[in-house]
């Protein structure tokens, strides 16, 4: 319960920021590559669908369930489903991926969220993986892929743990970017 808790705040903080305009909270030199690109278009069209259900849902009810209060439930259950995806779109966008002084900011959304030190880095590449499953946090074979849209788009290798993929939608940004940051060899 606390855990579904968690979750439903950070979804309204994330709208609130959202229609506040706050910008994506950055330390002095960190870079955001954002990773929701792929998913931007079914999030749209889930919103808008939820938009328009809304008012069909409220006529419905109005005219075929007696029972008043049915109307302002259903209502009431449709506007809170629109305003939690519209959050949860906003989780997305919010924090990103970000490549700075400390390392690299894994992130996904609300849910995933560590950092990779400079010095557990091997190496930072550019590789576009598919993955037979959706999920968005697997491991396979020791490899942690935190994967957006069943794909993966940057192989982190790591020297004593096991490597990390994910997805970021600019790929050769965000490869160029840790490459410039990442401590020479000793």
């Amino acid at each position: 319960m606390r855990k579904l808790l968690a979750v439903e705040a950070a979804m309204w903080r994330n709208l609130f920021a959202w229609m506040l305009r706050r910008p994506v909270p950055l330390k002095e030199g960190e870079m955001a590559y954002t990773y929701h690109g792929v998913v931007k278009p079914i999030l749209g069209v889930f919103i808008g669908l939820s938009a328009v259900e809304i008012p069909i849902f409220d006529l419905i009810v109005r005219e075929v369930v007696p029972w008043g209060p049915a109307r302002w439930i259903v209502l009431a259950l449709g506007v809170w489903g629109l305003l939690w995806m519209i959050g949860f779109a906003a989780g997305l966008r919010r924090h990103p991926h970000l490549v700075g002084d400390d390392g690299i900011r894994v992130r996904l959304g609300n849910g995933v969220d560590f950092t990779i030190p400079w010095a557990d880095v091997v190496s930072v590449s550019k590789r576009y993986r598919s993955l037979p499953s959706n999920k968005s946090v697997q491991v396979v074979d020791g490899v942690k892929h935190i994967v957006m849209a069943g794909q993966t788009s940057v192989d982190i290798e790591r020297a004593d743990a096991g490597d990390v993929r994910i997805y970021v939608d600019d790929p050769d940004g965000f490869v160029a970017a840790a490459r410039a940051r990442q401590p020479e060899p000793a």
